[in-house]
């Protein structure tokens, strides 16, 4: 068993996740899927939808099924959107996180379907979502799909 020589050693974890930016069109507007959860600190925060990638799954799949999961929607990608990397800490573990994020068209399911972990999942039009998600990284994602979707 490994030895953690340093006092102030933290234990290291890396995780692979993937998800999508989820889109339909009204008119000639598209609008996008954001699912909201709750901080520990109970703060509502919206973001786009994804989770880990399985071991027996591909990015691309890994997103197709945790969007279904966490918004209840099914939907076909279109196209890689790239990625995103961060850290976090949890549980007293750092944390090194790779998101793999895909444009995805919305072809069924109902918003109303999504799983527990989300406390609410809404359509926002295009510039609405860039302003209502949380986090930075999310957002530049969010401004690569409306660069496709223009």
């Amino acid at each position: 068993m490994p030895k953690m020589q340093d006092i102030g050693a933290v234990a290291r974890r890396r995780e692979v996740s993937a998800g999508g930016v989820v889109y339909r069109r009204r008119g000639n507007e598209p609008e996008i899927a954001l699912a909201s959860r709750r901080t520990r600190a109970g703060e509502l925060l919206w973001g786009l939808p994804k989770g880990r990638v399985a071991a027996d799954e591909s990015p691309g799949e890994a997103a197709l099924r945790e969007v279904r999961e966490e918004s209840g929607l099914v939907a076909r990608i279109d196209g890689p959107l790239g990625r995103i990397s961060y850290f976090y800490v949890w549980d007293g573990e750092r944390i090194s996180k790779v998101v793999h994020f895909f444009l995805m068209r919305a072809t069924g399911g109902d918003i109303a379907e999504h799983d527990h972990e989300m406390e609410d999942v809404r359509w926002f039009p295009l510039g609405e979502a860039l302003g209502t998600a949380a986090y930075e990284n999310e957002r530049e994602v969010i401004e690569r799909a409306a660069e496709e979707l223009r």
